[in-house]
């Protein structure tokens, strides 16, 4: 039967009443995992930093994707286990939190969390090398052995960052908002930033910016894709990789993920992130700036003549808005825009909005944005509203708290915030 909860992007949540069959499986299910987490935590605590102590934490990490107690462990065992030699400057206190999986062995799966030590055990000293086979008499190698040598460690450790990123793909598909799987991801790929040459980290960097656009395939609004793939563009971008800008194809890629779906919030925000940059970078004159700007008021305009009820819409609308009545302190879109320029635009923009009451006249955000506009409009010319502005507050706060009965308090204060509360008794006297 359906959840009372709702939903949460459209997917419908649900939930089963379970029998007695369902549960007596379960409990086999919490006894297995109790028992792995058991085994796991008696290999650390004796320092076993082994192929068969990594395997263990796959399962583990299979089962429960968000402990990230586990997550930090597989780091250890990668760094002073299966990798083939420590990564420059990584330690037991840098390379990884401090939470240990080795300090306490209740089996408990309500305490196997809370009740971990926050102290970091010392990790044995470094092996020299790890699956290549080299030892401490490298030094007395030939040139060409030590470039083989090298060639080894490297193959070695580019076969383990595929296996890994190739391992957290599944737990990604099946758990797309789990915070410790894309942070352990973003780890694994700085390690082949520190292991392995520019050219092969940069491939395996732009692979991973294909991953990004296939999850934010998958759910268009996952806010940990989105900041993902921010990352993984800044690293591309970087000196370390040899980058280059990307924010032509970054501010491209947010045009088509708008299109494909307006409401895609997290695409306008990144939108409004690069086109400080994307100008810059263009060299764009104060013409070409204006242009830009009017372009995005139509595009955006356009999609809230379509969706007004959308807030994401409207966040970057206000956006815009804000480039022409805040210009001071910020990037902004087309600064060289006169003064009578900008109370132009502000104008025009707020005849069109009321133009949409036309046709949505119980739209809340419609009125919330009248409001805000006009009082931005009042401010940027330093004056209090005229009569006709105040009449129109008063007619719009009054259909908001209709909306909004909620909070009607808020539109109370608001009210009297702009000193329209004596405006009722003389509007009324008029009507009468």
């Amino acid at each position: 039967m359906a959840d009372q909860g709702g939903s949460q992007h459209g997917i419908a949540r649900t939930s089963r009443i379970r029998t007695e069959e369902q549960r007596r499986q379960d409990l086999e299910k919490i006894a297995k995992y109790r028992d792995l987490d058991e085994r796991v935590r008696k290999e650390l605590s004796q320092k076993r930093y082994t192929p068969e102590t990594f395997q263990l934490t796959s399962k583990l990490l299979k089962l429960n994707p968000e402990y990230y107690t586990v997550w930090n462990a597989r780091r250890r065992l990668l760094i002073y286990g299966l990798f083939s030699k420590p990564s420059a400057g990584s330690s037991p206190s840098t390379a990884l939190p401090s939470s240990s999986l080795t300090a306490t062995t209740t089996t408990s799966s309500d305490a196997s969390s809370s009740s971990l030590s926050t102290a970091t055990p010392p990790a044995p000293d470094p092996p020299r090398a790890g699956k290549s086979g080299t030892t401490a008499d490298e030094g007395n190698d030939s040139p060409e052995k030590a470039q083989q040598s090298k060639n080894a460690e490297q193959d070695n450790d580019l076969e383990l960052i595929k296996q890994e990123l190739g391992f957290t793909i599944p737990l990604l598909l099946a758990s797309p908002k789990c915070y410790w799987i894309w942070s352990y991801r973003l780890w694994i790929l700085q390690q082949a930033i520190q292991r392995l040459p520019i050219p092969i980290a940069r491939r395996i960097w732009e692979e991973e910016l294909g991953l990004a656009s296939k999850m934010l395939t998958k759910d268009r609004r996952n806010f940990h894709a989105w900041g993902y793939r921010r990352h993984v563009v800044e690293q591309l971008e970087s000196p370390e990789l040899g980058g280059t800008s990307l924010v032509e194809s970054e501010f491209k890629y947010t045009t088509d993920m708008i299109k494909v779906d307006l409401s895609n919030f997290s695409a306008w925000h990144n939108r409004s992130k690069l086109i400080p940059r994307l100008l810059d970078e263009r060299k764009a004159d104060d013409t070409a700036r204006e242009t830009f700007l009017n372009e995005e008021f139509g595009q955006i305009f356009e999609a809230i003549n379509v969706g007004p009820e959308d807030q994401s819409l409207w966040y970057y609308h206000h956006f815009l808005m804000l480039n022409l009545v805040s210009p001071v302190g910020h990037p902004t879109i087309a600064p060289a825009l006169t003064r009578e320029t900008r109370i132009t635009y502000v104008i025009r923009e707020i005849e069109q909005i009321k133009e949409l009451l036309e046709d949505y006249d119980d739209v809340q955000l419609i009125y919330e944005a009248l409001i805000d506009y006009t009082l931005f409009l009042c401010q940027f010319l330093e004056r209090k509203p005229d009569g006709s502005e105040r009449a129109e507050l008063v007619s719009w706060l009054d259909k908001v708290k209709k909306l909004d009965p909620m909070r009607s308090g808020r539109w109370a204060d608001l009210e009297r915030d702009c000193g329209l509360v004596e405006e009722r008794p003389r509007m009324m006297t008029m009507a009468s």
